[in-house]
């Protein structure tokens, strides 16, 4: 019987804990007519049990050596569609002609998550929910409040498209082989109407992204190619603040600053 040995170069740890796998699907908690699409199905330990409940799942698969198994292991289980290619490049607009919103899970790479989000972002006006399982880490980072030591680009970003809900830890013992670090389930809504909206949202993404490139420097100084200090006069935002104390609606507020009539 063929066994497969995880690839570092896939950042591949396989969940087995049955526990830890049951109390996932409950808070995924899959309906039928749900479109339920899974990012790395890997070994099928929760594409089984989302199939058994539903029926039918979408799965994007990079690891080509791991479908065989997988078609095998779903035979009798439902409908499963596999697509053999890279969630980071993948065009999710294939499936918007389905009436129901996808739901997007998976157990993301570690070395991907970060990436792979951003690019998920990006179809968020069709996108119900999303459950992953990340490094502990980039779920706290995901989640950050202003002021503290882990809010940051991220932390901005993601929560300018969805509300962010850290769930629970699932240990390294729930993998095989098992991480070196600990993991983090973590629910991503995203807005119907996003509470506050960029009028541009390229020059948004550049003044946050700018501003956590020097992250130790007040706005006056890591923004100063951005914003003169003119305009900080007429913006409701403390110019000696630094970058982690602002709350995306401050950084709206001197986005938007240039796009007003």
């Amino acid at each position: 019987m063929y066994t497969h040995i995880a690839r570092k170069r896939f950042g591949q740890h396989f969940l087995h804990d049955k526990h830890i796998i049951q109390r996932l699907v409950s808070v995924i908690a899959p309906e039928k007519d749900q479109h339920i699409i899974e990012i790395g199905p890997g070994q099928g330990a929760l594409t089984v049990p989302v199939l058994e409940l539903i029926g039918e799942i979408d799965a994007i698969e990079l690891d080509k050596d791991l479908i065989p198994a997988l078609i095998e292991r779903c035979a009798n289980k439902g409908n499963l569609r596999v697509y053999q290619t890279d969630a980071l490049t993948f065009d999710f607009t294939c499936f918007f002609d389905k009436k129901s919103p996808l739901r997007v899970i998976g157990n993301l790479p570690y070395n991907i998550s970060t990436p792979l989000i951003f690019h998920l972002l990006t179809f968020a006006p069709y996108i119900y929910d999303m459950h992953f399982m990340l490094q502990k880490e980039v779920v706290d980072r995901l989640a950050a409040q202003p002021g503290s030591k882990t809010y940051g680009r991220l932390s901005v970003m993601v929560q300018y498209h969805c509300e962010v809900t850290a769930l629970f830890d699932v240990p390294p013992r729930a993998f095989y082989p098992p991480p070196q670090v600990h993991s983090r389930i973590v629910k991503l809504v995203p807005y119907h109407d996003i509470p506050h909206t960029a009028r541009d949202y390229s020059h948004f993404a550049t003044i946050v992204k700018e501003a956590f490139s020097h992250r130790r420097k007040t706005l006056r100084n890591s923004l100063k190619n951005l914003v003169k200090d003119s305009d900080w006069e007429k913006i409701a935002v403390n110019p000696q603040t630094r970058p982690e104390d602002l709350s995306v609606e401050d950084y709206l507020r001197i986005s938007n600053h240039f796009f007003e009539s």
